[in-house]
């Protein structure tokens, strides 16, 4: 399904990418590829370029997008590790597109299949289909060995009184560690906690109790909460479990509510 603004933004592009010959092709990935875009949905796009124009194309990256539509802002992706990456945000129906650029032999490492929009010659669809996407799934021993250092980590913030320092903890850890193993659990791709809420995952209930307001007794249950979670989900099979850790942080967190509770 494309949607208005989605499509004339598709349009614009095919005609931009296909008139400069340092392109190979314009795919698209995300909503789109999988056929779940809506309203709200932004647009996953990959520009191919030829990799002899490789210097000229990464520094011009956002003239590029300029020339795309109404650009509205812009910027690079390495906040999230993908420096080949331009988020922007064009008008004046607002509308977010990443714009991904790379190389026709880089797509052979890839965790989607992405549509092909437009295309000069053969050559991305081949390599396409001589090779096979992989999505990085989370490694569980990754988890285990932070997960108690985070708890502790937030113990000593709830005992400090930094309650925003432990609510911006909480909502990482639901995002890198219990989100991710609710999606799998229920066969979904381990995308941090997106559309947790349409998944039916097993907890959901249970991780609404992980957002906490900003008072020293909700941090405190919702950290708990978190921690009951992460027992519940992981899978011990695949882990050397850091048991020592975990009593350790937990009865700290404990004391520190005990100790503030007797005080008040």
């Amino acid at each position: 399904m494309k949607l208005p603004v989605h499509e004339q933004f598709i349009e614009q592009a095919i005609r931009y990418v296909s008139q400069d010959r340092r392109f190979a092709g314009l795919l698209a990935g995300g909503s789109m590829m999988r056929g779940t875009m809506d309203e709200f949905s932004d647009l996953d796009l990959i520009i191919v370029y030829h990799p002899e124009f490789r210097s000229e194309v990464m520094s011009q990256r956002l003239q590029i997008a300029e020339g795309m539509g109404n650009l509205l802002s812009a910027f690079t992706g390495e906040h999230v590790g993908e420096p080949r990456l331009i988020i922007c945000l064009y008008g004046p129906v607002p509308l977010h597109v990443d714009l991904k650029f790379v190389q026709p032999e880089e797509l052979r490492s890839r965790i989607e299949n992405p549509l092909i929009l437009w295309g000069r010659g053969s050559d991305i669809s081949t390599i396409i289909s001589e090779s096979t996407p992989s999505f990085p799934y989370p490694d569980p021993q990754w988890m285990e060995d932070r997960f108690w250092v985070w708890v502790h980590y937030g113990a000593v913030k709830l005992g400090r009184g930094e309650w925003f320092e432990v609510i911006d903890l909480i909502t990482f850890m639901r995002s890198a560690v219990l989100g991710p193993l609710a999606l799998i659990r229920c066969g979904h791709l381990p995308q941090g906690v997106r559309k947790l809420e349409t998944c039916a995952v097993e907890g959901l209930e249970e991780l609404k109790g992980t957002i906490p307001v900003h008072s020293f007794e909700s941090c405190y249950r919702a950290l708990k909460n978190t921690i009951q979670l992460y027992l519940r989900f992981r899978d011990v099979r695949k882990i050397v479990p850091k048991t020592e850790a975990e009593r350790v942080s937990v009865e700290y967190l404990d004391g520190i509510f005990a100790s503030q509770t007797l005080e008040g």
